[in-house]
């Protein structure tokens, strides 16, 4: 067994993956931005009185028959909760107009959409952040004709908005170079276009896909040609060379449930391999496998290793016909494991400047498209709504970590199985901040979190739908890996693991790849709960359930796979002003950006053009 990746191992990846992309570098094209459309004269129908504020005419009924019906729609026809009204307005030089404001989902309470029109310019619309969702709204006052109220319990703060020349105006935040342009004394954000982050092999990637022939082809061949490039495995030592060795195996309170590892290496230690966050109290050698160790600096952060073939042999040979037999390369390639205490820390979920996207997915059978459709969820884009690609300033001093989603909406949805029979072919869905960019789907894999922080993982089904008012964040992707089965009170691999097509593991039906892929998990134990991140060195869905079924995880599923930048984690440590980066493997760290010699993180200090999650922490 050879040693894990050294510095020199990870420069030959990074150059293998950089060569493959600099062949294709002529290809580059820049990126539109998106551009804002008229969207809110369907959206919204006033009353004819122009006395006081005019409420939304239609019904929740209504809008929810809108909501469902396979037929062309913008984005705000696809918020069923959202409510409108609109006033009479007057700029500071006196001219005319109409106000609609929008709020796309009360519940949640956080992202509303401005449509100003006057006679004598053109409609524009706005897309607005509320920071506060859970002690302001924003409202329109008939009294208060050049702006905005905000209403914070008993008080109420009058903002000039249409006021030409006023102090943080719309027309001065748009004209801004600050995505998250603040107004109304910051108690308000305009979200502005920005272009995300996108690195050389991705541009390449999507060259191929978009511009030549037979393009995935081309890709799936250098996928199977690097396949195992990101592989390590862990050197084993026997507790006598490792004095020191934490003998907390992870199952004190308030700790993640360690893994259930084959008892002849209970009492040994697996080299850290490429770990980029230091464990505390780890022996100097590696650490326990299975065991999970405190991240330095960081409260409620755990780290863990393992290797598949260090797991309890009675768990390998169960549900055998569920999941493939490991081969020796897969088996001995080391897992990297991440855990965040749900007690200490909120999960969110934000779009990428550019992905996953809302069309069709090239992937779907032909009968399950329809013509007249733009797109499964029957938008065309999210304008006027603007993503970011990056983490609102509000919640930057309490990030603590943050990764990638999953597929793009280019493998986003089934080509084979029964999943790709229904529902226009199942493409995946995700909310942000209360609004539906693209629907929940029954039958996918789904972790989502609620209006009140609550953080949950499941295979979606129709009556889920009854909390969609209530789902802050959502991404789907594919199937489970593993989930649990209340009969006998254990975690079992998921139907679909070892049946390549119809669970959409990597995108062919006759190409098994081995590849590095990252997965997310949900661990409960004693009335905690842990969400875990783990990075698969090289993999296929049956090493990931082995895994998850190891840590006795509730339930699990793919991310993304094949290179660095797709299963990427970044852990924050702050000191005073200071911030410093760990990432999940060191390699990830070619990802960000450096200025002035200092690591600028993806995600947190600039837009990225793919989806992500980051962890927050609580408020005391």
């Amino acid at each position: 067994m050879r040693h894990s990746a050294t510095d020199s191992d990870v420069t030959r990846k990074v150059w293998i993956s950089f060569g493959f992309s600099l062949a294709f570098l002529f290809a580059l094209t820049v990126v539109n931005l998106p551009k804002h459309v008229n969207t809110a004269s369907t959206a919204v129908t006033a009353t004819p009185a122009m006395g006081g504020v005019r409420e939304e005419r239609i019904l929740g009924a209504t809008q929810a028959t809108e909501y469902q019906e396979d037929a062309p729609k913008t984005i705000l026809q696809l918020q069923q909760f959202r409510q409108s009204s609109a006033i009479h307005i007057r700029t500071g030089e006196g001219r005319q107009g109409e106000a609609i404001l929008v709020n796309l989902n009360p519940t949640v309470n956080t992202w509303y959409v401005l449509t100003v029109a006057g006679s004598e310019t053109p409609e524009a619309s706005y897309h607005l952040e509320n920071p506060a969702p859970a002690s302001q709204r924003l409202a329109l006052d008939e009294s208060f004709p050049s702006g905005i109220v905000i209403v914070e319990g008993g008080k109420r703060y009058p903002c000039n908005l249409f006021g030409d020349g006023s102090v943080g105006s719309l027309d001065r935040a748009r004209s801004s170079q600050s995505i998250y342009a603040p107004l109304c004394e910051g108690r308000l954000y305009l979200r502005n276009p920005a272009k995300g982050q996108r690195t050389t092999l991705e541009s390449a990637t999507e060259f191929l896909r978009s511009q030549v022939w037979g393009g995935e082809k081309i890709i799936d061949v250098f996928h199977h040609l690097l396949a195992d490039t990101h592989r390590e495995t862990g050197k084993i030592y026997t507790e006598s060379q490792a004095p020191g060795a934490d003998r907390n195996h992870g199952d004190a309170n308030g700790l993640p449930l360690p893994a259930l590892v084959d008892s002849m290496y209970a009492d040994r230690v697996i080299a850290p391999g490429d770990l980029g966050i230091r464990a505390e109290n780890a022996a100097s050698d590696g650490l326990r496998p299975g065991a999970w160790y405190a991240a330095s600096g960081n409260p409620g952060i755990y780290v863990s290793l393992l290797q598949p073939n260090l797991v309890d042999p009675l768990l390998l040979q169960s549900y055998k016909t569920r999941v493939n037999t490991l081969d020796g390369t897969e088996a001995s390639s080391l897992c990297y494991l991440v855990a965040f205490d749900l007690d200490q820390f909120n999960l969110s979920y934000a779009l990428g400047t550019e992905f996953p996207g809302e069309g069709w997915s090239p992937r779907i059978l032909p009968g399950v498209r329809e013509a007249k459709l733009p797109g499964p969820d029957g938008i065309e884009n999210i304008s006027p709504l603007v993503s970011t690609g990056l983490i609102n300033p509000e919640d930057v001093p309490r990030t603590v970590a943050a990764f990638t989603g999953g597929f793009k909406r280019e493998h986003g949805a089934f080509r084979y199985g029964e999943l790709a029979q229904k529902n226009h072919g199942s493409h995946y869905g995700f909310v942000e901040d209360g609004v539906v960019l693209s629907k929940l789907q029954p039958g996918l894999a789904t972790v989502f979190v609620l209006d009140d922080g609550q953080t949950e993982m499941k295979t979606w089904e129709e009556r889920d739908n009854e909390l969609l008012s209530r789902v802050n964040y959502a991404r789907q992707n594919g199937v489970p890996l593993v989930e649990f089965d209340e009969a006998s009170r254990s975690t079992v691999p998921g139907a679909l693991v070892n049946r390549w097509g119809p669970g959409n593991w990597s995108g062919s039906e006759d190409m098994k790849l081995r590849t590095i892929r990252a997965g997310l998990a949900l661990q409960k134990r004693a009335g905690k709960t842990f969400l875990i991140y783990a990075v698969f060195s090289d993999a296929t869905p049956s090493a990931m359930a082995r895994i998850f079924q190891a840590y006795q995880c509730q339930y699990a599923f793919l991310l993304d796979m094949n290179a660095l930048e797709h299963t990427y984690l970044a852990v924050y440590r702050r000191s005073g002003p200071e911030l410093s980066i760990d990432h999940l493997l060191r390699g990830m760290g070619v990802v960000d950006k450096f200025v002035s010699g200092k690591n600028v993180p993806r995600f947190l200090a600039y837009p990225d053009n793919r989806d992500f999650f980051y962890i927050t922490r609580r408020n005391p």
